[in-house]
């Protein structure tokens, strides 16, 4: 089962692996350990989706290794570099306590409501209990796929009429939960209102009903972006996180792109851990992330030395 996953996981990051390597090979075999090869390295980490803050975090840590341990061979060059990667991001898990409710925020497009039925799924085949409230209410097409999506995985859909409250299917949504010994009470929100501010309001109302009625119940708020979208991917991490506070985020689309490096500038800038991937269509291919695999993949080196 582990190897399957691992597996998955490669094949749905192979157009990052693909361009990552190449880059940083050609980067490390072609050039001396000098001040242009560390400007080099930070302009290949900035256009592999890294990020400025991250990527000079990342050259000058490297800069220091090399110099501290005197390293001159190359092999030990890439090595120290993919290591850095490493610890960058392995940061503790937001673990998921049970009941839970599970508030899910993202902006229209990113696969929001689809993550949410292959969490139910998930969730649902290691013997939980789950259910989905429809609390965007302000598209009618929203409710309509996420019934689509909960009769498919089979899973309890708690939902109100286009134009709702969505506080109110919330409210709603935690008794039903509560008498029906939910163990994962999953709520989609609106991704877009008619601005930012609005649509923070809402959520910030929506968690004000979370934490007045959700007495027994553990609070998780997880974002999902699109990992295709590479640097606006962490600018929505930024805004939402600000407005609600994220425990964790779930990156789609990871074998769509080759931008798969944007996750590294995430959790490096925002101490958010990515808890979930997607990397393809199916339920089962929204997988765990796992920091090791993740640089051992895009890297396309395994047993990375610690």
């Amino acid at each position: 089962m582990k190897n399957s996953i691992f597996q998955k996981l490669k094949n749905g990051l192979s157009k990052t692996a693909s361009a990552f390597n190449e880059k940083i090979d050609n980067l490390i075999y072609y050039s001396e350990l000098d001040d242009d090869f560390f400007d080099e390295l930070e302009e290949t980490l900035i256009l592999s989706d890294l990020g400025v803050e991250t990527s000079l975090k990342i050259t000058d840590e490297l800069k220091h290794r090399i110099k501290d341990k005197g390293i001159i061979n190359k092999d030990k060059v890439i090595e120290t570099f993919y290591n850095i990667l490493y610890e960058l991001v392995d940061i503790p898990d937001s673990l998921l306590h049970l009941p839970t409710i599970m508030v899910v925020v993202g902006v229209n497009g990113v696969g929001k409501t689809t993550t949410i039925a292959k969490l139910a799924k998930k969730f649902k085949d290691v013997g939980m209990k789950p259910m989905i409230a429809a609390a965007d209410t302000f598209r009618a097409a929203a409710v309509d796929q996420l019934e689509t999506w909960a009769d498919r995985v089979e899973v309890p859909l708690i939902k109100a009429a286009t134009g709702a409250d969505p506080s109110s299917v919330v409210f709603d949504a935690i008794h039903a939960a509560r008498s029906r010994g939910t163990d994962v009470l999953i709520i989609d929100t609106a991704g877009r209102l008619h601005n930012k501010v609005n649509l923070m309001k809402e959520l910030d109302k929506i968690g004000r009903v979370v934490d007045r009625e959700g007495e027994g119940f553990f609070k998780h708020n997880l974002l999902v972006v699109d990992a295709t979208t590479g640097q606006n991917a962490l600018t929505q991490a930024r805004i939402f996180n600000d407005a609600i506070h994220l425990d964790g985020i779930a990156m789609t689309k990871m074998d769509g792109t080759s931008k798969g490096g944007i996750a590294i500038a995430i959790i490096d800038e925002l101490g958010i851990p990515i808890e979930y991937v997607g990397v393809g269509e199916t339920a089962e291919d929204l997988i765990d992330f796992n920091p090791r695999s993740f640089i051992e993949v895009i890297t396309d080196k395994e047993d990375l030395n610690g």
